[in-house]
Formats: C-alpha cells, structure tokens, sequence
C-alpha cells in the first residue's frame, strides 16, 4: 500500500471511530452498570489491529481518543478513555501477536473490552484515592465480555471486506 493511500486508510478509520463515538454518546444504554458503554469505537481498534502495524494502532487511537476529546470530552473522560485505550491496546496487541493460531478476533476483543475496564477503574480509584472502586470491577467486567464480544463479532465480519478494499 502506498503511503498516502495508507495516510487516507488511517484517516477513515479514526472519524470512523469518531463517528461512532459521538453516536454512542446519544444512545440511552441502559446497561447494568452505570458509565458502562458499548464500545462500538473499539470496532475500529480491532479492525486496525489486523490491518496495520503497532506504531498505526498506537496511532489511530491517540489520534481518535484526542478528538473525541476535543468534540465535546472532559480532562476525567479523557483520562479515562486514555488509560483505557492504550491498556486495551496493549492487551489485545499481545493477545493477537502470542495466540495467533489458537486466539481469534473474538477473543481478542474480549480481552480490549476487560483490559479497557481494567484501566478505566485504575483512573477511577487513583482520582477519587479510594480503591473501593475496585469492587465495581466484577460488574463492568461481565459487561466488557458481553460488549467485547459483539464487537469482535462485527470486526471479524468486517475484516474480508476491509482487507479487500486495502489491497486495491
């Protein structure tokens, strides 16, 4: 792939992912648990994750998250999405790279989903300086699997046609 062609690829998938962001953000989800989501952004990181390299990635989720920021976030919810983001990221880059054969994109984004909780109420008790908030994990960690799933299940559908369009 040519290096602007591959700059544009880039670039689609992070307003992609800004566009189901902001989508997310108008939808009443009335999940178990409170600032639980369905992370339908996390589509476009597992989709990139199969698509490019490490540094891509890293990339297309800064890039994403930062924006979202800037379109309408908070300093907390940055923080958030951040720790969450890059300790999914790292997560599932480690999933896909040491289970490639006995690991598919299903499994991988559960494991985004709970790493991403993971993160998300490390910030939670470091900013509020209670480590209670820790027993809030076991919830949002059943959550991440449901939504982890649905959103490995779209990816691994998603993928054929993605590859395709890429290689042209």
């Amino acid at each position: 792939m040519k290096k602007t062609q591959k700059l544009t690829f880039i670039s689609l998938l992070v307003a992609q992912g800004l566009v189901l962001h902001v989508f997310e953000r108008m939808l009443p989800v009335p999940f178990i648990a409170p600032g639980a989501k369905l992370g339908l952004t996390n589509i476009i990181t597992v989709l990139a994750l199969y698509m490019f390299n490490f540094k891509d990635v890293f990339l297309i989720i800064i890039l994403r998250i930062i924006l979202a920021t800037l379109l309408g976030g908070t300093l907390s919810g940055f923080l958030y999405s951040i720790a969450g983001g890059i300790l999914s990221f790292i997560a599932m880059y480690l999933m896909k790279r040491l289970g490639e054969k006995d690991i598919s994109v299903i499994g991988v984004s559960i494991a985004g989903a709970i790493f991403h909780n993971i993160g998300q109420v490390i910030i939670a008790a470091l900013v509020v300086e209670n480590a209670m908030m820790f027993t809030y994990l076991p919830i949002l960690l059943v959550a991440g699997i449901g939504t982890g799933f649905f959103v490995g299940l779209t990816s691994k559908y998603l993928l054929p046609f993605l590859k395709r369009i890429q290689m042209k």
